[in-house]
């Protein structure tokens, strides 16, 4: 390693000497002097090395009527519902469309939830600081003075009884709370301080409200990294869940009828999906696409980006149904129309990024041995290296159960987006799997549903066709990974690949060349977000903060590091897992079957991805496929088994570094108990109240709702109360510091009464936290203190 550097300068293609000169500079960045055997607290992602930060995509919505909320009172104001009803009128359009948006509508005597609607209240409850918030985000670019004002900007007020009325997403709710629980003139300094940077933690995704990491999170002597993340985001969650509840009451919204709630829920809401078919995607696009309020210096054109994402999904599921006649699925003209309108984008995740303080150090230093074009080479091999384990995540940490009904099985409507994410070899063997696994055979021959609804509905009753029970329906419904083309890999580790990939599927009709590339890992490149790392997006619903997501992440921590350690010693190279849609995809299929439920999968023997061939060594129970000649059958259970194998045969030491051992018991129960894993034990809470119940023997419909009911009540309430303890555990130890010197002690004392710490303040108002019964003035007092921690 006394050589001088070899500068490596990448060209139009990766060859052997060139990945050798690649590793080489790599070794020499990070000084590693044994490439054959590297000092693990020398790798990159290692605990000490690695920080962590989380964005939570949340599910919204406002009870009440529809004569008070304003989703329903947009709809019946709507140029598009007057409209209709012209039509209706004069016989242009049939009734029963306006009877089903109207039966949507009338549930005047009942409380409703109603998702995604925004609320309104009067101007005048906002204090001058708020107001002055609001102003300056109507701006159409907040950073550039003398800015006018957003075309849009008049969709956020109207007038009613001669008063100025403001309607906003929740997503923007949380900042205007924010703004006035420190609006008081007595209010420290440091807390608005701090209250002005936790607002730009408080964004928005196509539909849902986004919050991302306060901090970022570390490892440290007594917790993980992933422990420590797992805090940070319970203490985020603790702290929106204050914030919707003290704008619930400073807005006074039950004054007018509505109650604001917030919540985590993976999937798109069933009465959102019922809208959808009721209303043209432009009318729902208007409805449902946030307008960028919050965290963005140009919110409309941020709005704008959204709408095109909307429009793009919609018409690549369109597209997708070519795919499935030209793969042989699709055998006749015979097929449900998927809606011009795809209601994807209302799903909800947690994406997880890493970094590596080294990498990036190296990349802000400009090191000639780990620049730019390092990064890209090394972070595409460990993206394809990292999906090979991803399989080990479904259903186990993060999950999101949904029964699908006999009327739900048309290919075209249930593989949703996977002709884009598969290869047709894949895509045919998956969907004859799950027509064997799902209850919709007839005397042992798997049935598909006709269309009509009535007839689907009459042989499911008399054949007693069921229809199936998926893990996690998000990573079904949701372009979570594109399929790279036969022309331009997207991870072949030559910088400007993902451009040339987006090109190409943009010309299929698949994508928009304007938009970011979708990937299950995805990297966070230096040049781009300021850090060298890796974003996790396959994460729908977690039961717990502190088993299932921190084990999450604490695995998806040694994958990476176990990654580049391989790339470091050179084990593992570009030319080891060949870039061919077809080698993606078969890597790619595990994961997706894994959402499915599907017990096996198919390898192609002798498959050039050398990497899968490490792992099949350490797969037990492989045999050869009497169906598919060429291929050998995996048992789904096996091929995880085996993965946890390989961690533990070439990561044991960074196991024990990393102080991860309980982390892979945990991960090896749940493998070898799947009623450990999360799917089971979300599942198992959803049926609390129908004891003896599974999933399967209760109507898709009523387990859906049900779904929908226990993530809105039962686990937000569990998910805020695990949240309080952090919070707890935050004001003590700063209730037991003995610096009393710091900005942030004084303004402790300035908040709270007289001989009161911020830990005996929060243990006397905790439950009435819990209950909803707490006042503004307290709620306010106990969000204030929550922006000195």
């Amino acid at each position: 390693m006394s050589k001088p550097p070899t500068i490596i300068k990448l060209n139009e293609s990766l060859d052997q000497v060139a990945e050798e000169a690649c590793g080489l500079d790599l070794c020499r960045a990070l000084q590693i002097n044994d490439r054959r055997k590297p000092d693990p607290e020398k790798l990159p992602f290692i605990a000490g090395d690695a920080t962590a930060g989380t964005e939570n995509e949340l599910q919204t919505a406002v009870s009440g009527t529809a004569l008070n909320v304003d989703l329903p009172l947009s709809i019946r104001n709507s140029d598009f519902y007057t409209n209709l009803m012209r039509r209706v009128n004069s016989g242009d359009m049939p009734r029963s469309r306006l009877a089903d948006l109207n039966s949507y509508l009338d549930d005047d005597d009942q409380m409703q939830a109603w998702e995604n609607s925004w609320v309104r209240f009067p101007v005048a409850y906002l204090s001058s600081y708020a107001l002055k918030i609001f102003t300056g985000d109507l701006k159409d670019n907040k950073h550039l003075i003398g800015s006018l004002q957003r075309s849009d900007s008049d969709k956020f007020t109207f007038t009613q009884d001669g008063e100025t009325w403001l309607r906003v997403p929740i997503s923007y709710l949380f900042k205007l709370a924010l703004a006035q629980s420190v609006s008081s003139s007595d209010t420290p300094e440091v807390v608005k301080k701090n209250a002005q940077r936790l607002m730009a933690h408080y964004l928005s995704d196509n539909t849902s409200p986004e919050t991302f990491s306060f901090e970022l999170s570390r490892a440290d002597s007594d917790l993980s990294l992933g422990q420590n993340t797992a805090a940070e985001m319970a203490r985020r969650y603790a702290f929106t869940q204050m914030l919707i509840q003290y704008a619930n009451r400073v807005f006074k919204l039950d004054r007018h009828g509505q109650k604001a709630e917030v919540y985590f829920a993976p999937t798109s809401p069933r009465r959102q999906n019922q809208l959808n078919d009721l209303v043209p995607d432009s009318f729902y696009r208007e409805l449902f696409m946030n307008p960028c309020l919050s965290g963005w210096d140009q919110g409309e054109a941020k709005h704008k980006y959204m709408i095109l994402c909307h429009q793009v999904l919609s018409r690549s599921r369109l597209n997708a149904m070519k795919k499935l006649k030209d793969a042989g699925i699709i055998t006749s003209n015979l097929v449900i129309m998927p809606n011009t309108s795809n209601i994807s984008l209302a799903n909800n995740g947690t994406h997880l990024s890493l970094g590596s303080q080294k990498l990036t150090r190296l990349l802000a230093e400009k090191h000639p041995c780990f620049t730019q074009r390092h990064e890209k080479w090394a972070g595409d091999l460990v993206i394809k290296i990292s999906e090979h384990f991803l399989s080990l995540f479904v259903g186990t940490y993060s999950a999101a159960p949904w029964r699908l009904a006999f009327a739900d099985f048309h290919p075209e409507k249930v593989l949703g987006f996977l002709p884009h994410e598969l290869d047709y070899t894949h895509l045919r063997m998956i969907w004859r799997r799950w027509k064997k696994k799902a209850n919709i055979s007839i005397l042992g021959q798997p049935l598909t549903p006709f269309g009509p609804e009535q007839l689907d509905r009459v042989l499911s009753h008399i054949f007693r066709l069921k229809g199936d029970f998926v893990p996690d329906q998000r990573l079904l419904d949701y372009l979570v990974a594109l399929m790279s083309t036969d022309s331009n890999p997207a991870l072949d580790g030559i910088p400007g690949n993902d451009r040339r990939t987006l090109k190409d599927l943009a010309s299929q009709g698949v994508f928009d060349s304007s938009m970011s590339l979708y990937l299950l890992y995805k990297m966070r490149r230096f040049e781009d977000i300021g850090f060298s790392g890796f974003e996790g997006r396959y994460y729908s619903l977690f039961y717990d903060f502190k088993n299932d997501f921190a084990n999450a992440a604490d695995l998806q921590l040694l994958i990476t590091a176990l990654a580049y350690r391989y790339i470091i010693k050179g084990e593992i190279r570009h030319h080891d897992i060949p870039d061919t849609p077809s080698i993606e995809s078969e890597r790619r299929q595990i994961f997706f079957g894994a959402a499915i439920g599907l017990p096996t999968f198919f390898v192609r023997k002798g498959s050039p991805n050398l990497f899968m061939q490490k792992i099949l060594k350490k797969t037990d129970k492989i045999r050869s496929s009497g169906r598919y000649h060429g291929y050998m059958r995996l048992q789904q259970s096996e091929f995880r088994k085996a993965l946890i194998r390989v961690l533990e045969d070439d990561g044991g030491d960074l196991i024990e570094i990393m102080n991860l051992e309980e982390t892979i018991a945990d991960l090896k129960e749940r493998v070898s108990n799947p009623e450990a894993g999360t799917s089971a034990r979300l599942s198992r809470a959803i049926m609390h109240d129908l004891p003896g119940s599974t999933p399967m023997s209760l109507r898709a419909e009523e387990f859906n709702r049900l779904a929908e009911s226990y993530y809105r009540k039962d686990l937000k309430a569990k998910h805020y109360q695990e949240a309080l303890y952090e919070i707890e555990k935050k004001f003590t130890e700063y209730s037991h510091k003995s610096s009393e010197s710091s900005e942030s002690d004084q303004a402790f004392k300035e908040i709270l009464p007289e001989n009161t710490t911020p830990q005996d303040y929060f243990a006397r108002h905790q439950p009435e936290l819990v209950n909803d019964t707490i006042t503004t003035e307290k709620l306010a007092t106990l969000l204030q203190l929550s922006t000195l921690i």
